[in-house]
C-alpha cells in the first residue's frame, strides 16, 4: 500500500451548502452496480493530486479516482461496484495507472484508453458532452444542458457530473458556475482548482 501525498480538501466546504451533494448522498444506491460475476483489476498511484486509483474490467477502464488515502479510494470503489470482486493490480492495470497520472501532469497529452462507462442513459449523454470539452476550456452547468439538448435540465447536469466514475478522462472539473466559479468537486475543490491551473499552464 501506498504512502498518501500531501492532503488536500476532498469534501464539500462548510458552510458552503450545495443542494447537489444531499442530492447525491439520497441517490447514492442509485449509483451502485452490482455484478456478482464481475471482478475488476486495481492499480494505485501517486501524483502531484495525491493518489490515483485506476479500476479497469474486461471491457476497459470504469473508475478513475482521486484521494489523499489509498484505503479511502478502496472504499470508494466498493461504494460504486457493489459485490464486485477485486483482484488486485497487474502489469497492464498499472500501465494504465501510470498513463492517467502523465496526463494530470501534462494535460496536452492524448489519451486513448479503451473505456467501460457506466450510467444511465442521461448521464451518458451529460459525460460525452464533457468529453468535448477541450483542454484549457470551461463550460457553465447550464452551457452543457444545452449542448446535450436539455435546457431546463441544470441541476441534473450537475448531479452528472457529480456522479462521474473517471476523474480527469471525464473532465468534471471543467464545468464551473455561470459566474464562472468553482463549484463542487468530489474529490475535493482543491484539486479542481489544481486541475484547471495545470491544463491553463499556470
Amino acid at each position: 500500500m501506498m504512502t498518501s501525498a500531501k492532503p488536500m480538501q476532498q469534501s464539500q466546504p462548510a458552510g458552503n451548502a450545495d443542494p447537489r451533494w444531499s442530492a447525491i448522498a439520497t441517490r447514492r444506491r442509485l449509483d451502485r452496480v452490482s455484478s456478482p460475476d464481475a471482478a475488476l483489476r486495481v492499480a494505485i498511484v501517486k501524483s502531484s493530486l495525491g493518489c490515483i486509483l485506476v479500476a479497469r474490467s474486461a471491457k476497459g477502464v470504469c473508475a478513475i479516482l482521486l484521494g489523499d488515502r489509498p484505503a479511502l479510494l478502496e472504499c470508494d470503489l466498493r461504494q460504486r461496484f457493489a459485490d464486485v470482486r477485486l483482484l488486485g493490480s497487474d502489469a497492464d492495470t498499472e500501465s494504465l495507472a501510470a498513463q492517467v497520472a502523465r496526463v494530470i501532469e501534462n494535460p496536452r497529452l492524448s489519451l486513448d484508453l479503451p473505456l467501460d462507462v457506466r450510467g444511465t442513459a442521461f448521464q451518458q449523454r451529460v459525460w460525452r458532452a464533457l468529453r468535448a470539452i477541450p483542454a484549457g476550456s470551461t463550460a457553465s452547468y447550464a452551457e452543457v444542458a444545452q449542448r446535450i439538448g436539455a435546457p431546463r435540465s441544470v441541476r441534473a447536469v450537475a448531479q452528472a457530473c457529480a456522479a462521474n466514475p473517471l476523474a480527469v478522462l471525464i473532465p468534471c472539473h471543467r464545468v464551473v458556475r455561470h459566474d464562472g466559479a468553482l463549484s463542487g468537486y468530489r474529490w475535493g475543490i482543491e484539486r479542481k482548482r489544481a486541475l484547471l491551473a495545470l491544463e491553463s499552464g499556470q
